[in-house]
């Protein structure tokens, strides 16, 4: 299987958890409803017990007959163990099982799930003891950027253990990684202010200097990833500001100024919230934004006539405008409200198709 087919087929079960999860009470259901589809596309036979074994017997110290609930077996020896709970349940209080079944077979990889939530495990601290926390994790409904691409490594077709066993650490310790910068990124601590501000104020680093920094260091961290952002994007949709002989336009051309317009985290997160429910109405590719001094244009084939809504921050107030009949303005709160509107948005964008 290539991977863009994986990424079709992981679509899918994303579709199918978010429909069926609210409906699900039991972990029978979780696992034939949710789970054993999920290693269906990973390749695996799951109605083969030589392949994918229900019931693995996982004998823990003197107690006999202790199961996981599935085991991946390769030449009937366990490869992956997989211990199941409800979609109902949260799986922090559950990775103890798991470790006691863990140490008792050849198996290197341990995967936790409720059918939503997948965290992998394996044991970088100390060999055929299981890791207390998951090198891997993620939930199938809320897939981030290269996760995929993570998952199709579990692939039948693609398992290597020497390989998986390799990349293990850096996902874990990237993953501490990304943990810690957005702690800072939202409460930046003493240390981290100190440590930024030794490279640019040569001054004594008093407390009072400090907490002075503090929000200029949460406020440059949060600019320099959105115009980190809004440059990619720019680049992969191909955005630019063209002048047309559209009265919008002329409105555009008048305040268009490069050195003065910022595109800003909240419009970048408006576009994103605004794609994402879109997602199934349009080619993604097809939607633009355009940045102004006086607000932000989400737009269809980066024509400024086909504008679905303009979002409009100011000190005092935050709204949008939608392009309907009857220009609805709705004031927000924060940009991701904008969810609350797909309603409205979805036939606006179906006239433009």
């Amino acid at each position: 299987m290539e991977l863009e087919q994986f990424s079709t087929a992981l679509k899918t079960i994303s579709e199918r958890v978010t429909q069926l999860k609210d409906s699900i009470t039991t972990e029978e259901a979780t696992k034939t409803s949710l789970i054993m589809p999920f290693f269906q596309i990973l390749g695996y036979d799951v109605f083969n017990p030589l392949e994918f074994s229900p019931e693995f017997i996982a004998d823990v110290g003197i107690k006999k007959g202790e199961k996981v609930d599935y085991a991946i077996l390769k030449d009937k020896e366990p490869l992956i163990l997989i211990e199941a709970k409800s979609v109902a349940e949260k799986l922090h209080k559950h990775d103890s099982q798991l470790f006691r079944y863990f140490g008792t077979t050849s198996a290197k990889i341990g995967i936790l799930t409720n059918g939503d939530e997948y965290r992998f495990y394996t044991d970088l601290d100390e060999p055929n003891k299981m890791d207390r926390s998951p090198f891997f994790s993620f939930f199938v409904t809320e897939l981030k950027d290269g996760q995929t691409t993570e998952i199709f490594k579990f692939h039948k077709e693609n398992f290597d253990l020497v390989d998986i066993s390799k990349a293990a650490s850096d996902l874990k310790y990237l993953g501490y990684i990304k943990e810690f910068l957005t702690t800072q990124l939202n409460d930046p601590s003493e240390e981290f202010v100190k440590f930024i501000i030794a490279k640019i104020y040569d001054g004594v680093k008093r407390k009072e200097v400090i907490d002075k920094f503090t929000p200029v260091v949460k406020r440059g961290f949060k600019q320099f990833i959105a115009e980190q952002v809004n440059s990619k994007l720019t680049a992969a949709l191909n955005s630019s500001v063209t002048s047309t002989a559209n009265e919008e336009e002329e409105d555009k051309k008048s305040e268009f100024d490069e050195t003065k317009i910022v595109t800003t985290e909240e419009e970048i997160e408006a576009f994103a919230t605004t794609k994402l429910i879109l997602k199934d109405t349009i080619d993604l590719n097809r939607i633009f934004y355009r940045d102004n001094r006086s607000y932000f244009n989400i737009i269809i084939d980066d024509n400024i006539r086909k504008w679905i809504l303009r979002l409009y921050i100011n000190h005092s107030r935050k709204y949008i405008i939608l392009n309907d009949d009857a220009k609805t303005e709705i004031e927000i709160f924060a940009v991701t409200d904008i969810f609350n509107y797909k309603e409205q948005i979805t036939p606006i964008t179906e006239k433009f198709l």
